[in-house]
């Protein structure tokens, strides 16, 4: 109940932090377990979450396969994330249980068309063009020359067969490329917020937040994405204080560990950052783990 009434206000943060202390009460109420997930996706999905949202949405409808909610859900997770057939196999279960469902026929539809024209959407956040993102406010070199940001703009290849999933992330060489269509925007107070993709390599998850405030600091994101231990996460590891960030100078192959207190904006002024494809990429490892430890032997580590 309580957080209902902070999704009613739009105070998502709170929200999921309140289902997922329902969750840990551990009632063992199936149904009520799958609400609480379901609800949970739903704050995790508006915060731009879509991995842990989609997560949750696949807990619920293993406790309670008719979960429409749930399932109504997971389709848009899989909208979100450009995994157009995913989302069809979603919505067609959906539509197996109630096969009037506004929400899913109109998304089933509308997968089917994305997946067979084979569209990104704005995949590629083209600055030199000056494009207009969300507001009508014009995002363009100037704007990143005065904040130091390094952009780097890969050329596009308009017959390269596009991806029916999310666009394929190189675990080797950590290349976010153009993993959604969500685009760096203006702020009414003339700040900038990003699409930020966070990499898993352990596990070979991601997370994604559409809108991550420049003056935001990671700390604050990972205590919302990690309220509760992910599915994927078994020895329960992945906790906001015991978890290291990086970033990779592909240039030197060289790694930079990320100060966690340290806000986007101050990641990104890095003299060694470079922003490929208009998306902030960090990779995510738990503290001292035996994966870190083989992952980074013989390799250059910036730490701090």
């Amino acid at each position: 109940n309580e957080g209902n009434e902070y999704f009613k206000e739009k105070d998502y943060g709170r929200a999921l932090a309140a289902y997922s202390e329902g969750l840990r009460r551990r009632c063992g109420d199936a149904e009520l377990d799958a609400v609480l997930l379901t609800n949970r996706a739903a704050a995790h999905f508006h915060l731009g979450n879509y991995r842990s949202a989609l997560n949750d949405a696949i807990q619920a409808k293993k406790l309670k396969p008719t979960h429409l909610k749930a399932i109504i859900r997971g389709a848009l997770c899989h909208m979100e994330l450009k995994n157009f057939v995913e989302a069809i196999a979603w919505c067609e279960e959906g539509l197996q249980i109630d096969s009037k469902e506004k929400k899913l026929v109109e998304m089933r539809a509308k997968a089917d068309k994305l997946k067979l024209e084979g569209t990104f959407l704005g995949t590629q956040t083209d600055f030199s063009s000056r494009r207009k993102c969300q507001g009508g406010a014009v995002v363009g070199p100037d704007l990143l020359c005065e904040r130091n940001i390094k952009l780097v703009l890969e050329p596009s290849d308009e017959e390269e067969e596009v991806s029916d999933g999310l666009a394929e992330i190189s675990l080797d060489g950590f290349h976010s490329g153009s993993a959604t269509g969500a685009k760096v925007h203006l702020d009414a107070d003339g700040s900038l917020s990003w699409p930020v993709l966070f990499l898993y390599p352990e596990h070979e998850q991601t997370d994604f937040t559409v809108a991550f405030h420049e003056s935001s600091r990671f700390i604050d994101h990972l205590m919302v994405m990690f309220a509760e231990l992910p599915p994927w996460d078994l020895e329960k590891k992945y906790l906001p204080h015991n978890l290291e960030l990086y970033f990779e100078d592909e240039e030197r192959e060289e790694m930079y560990e990320v100060n966690p207190e340290h806000t986007l904006l101050q990641v990104l002024q890095h003299e060694r950052y470079f922003v490929k494809a208009g998306t902030p990429t960090v990779l995510v490892f738990a503290k001292c783990s035996p994966f870190s430890k083989k992952y980074f032997s013989g390799k250059k580590v910036h730490r701090l």
